[in-house]
């Protein structure tokens, strides 16, 4: 490089930021925009409050609790999650006009919930419902 008299070099080199920057607002607001348009899946599940419940005394229907812990009790008995099933599909054979009523405590997961829901439905049962509390 030859330097002038003044002293400066005649290439001195400079980094233009400008593109870059404008290219970065784009995918900012690209990605803004397409953020608002995508739209999660999942399941809106309302739980029952617990204030005013009917207790139920029909010894048909087969009764299911949740735990906070995720311990789940069939007829009041507590239960793996891969026997439910069977003991629904067993229950309901004795019981053939009763629903399943599902009772979740309020920390439960849905996950749990979800699953037996899907367990009592490939029991063949057709009637279930969920329930703030079972006495």
């Amino acid at each position: 490089m030859r330097r002038r008299r003044s002293g400066r070099l005649d290439d001195e080199a400079e980094v233009d930021l400008t593109p870059m920057l404008d290219v970065v607002f784009i995918m900012l607001i690209f990605f803004i925009v397409t953020a608002s348009f995508v739209k999660e899946v999942g399941l809106d599940l309302s739980r029952p409050e617990g204030g005013t419940t009917k207790t139920m005394t029909d010894n048909e229907n087969i009764f299911i609790q949740i735990s906070n812990d995720g311990i789940i009790f069939v007829d009041r008995r507590a239960t793996d999650i891969r026997a439910v099933r069977a003991n629904i599909e067993r229950l309901h054979a004795e019981r053939p006009n009763g629903a399943v009523i599902i009772a979740p405590s309020e920390g439960s997961f849905n996950g749990i919930l979800v699953e037996i829901m899907d367990q009592a439905r490939l029991a063949g049962v057709d009637n279930i419902s969920l329930a703030a509390e079972v006495n």
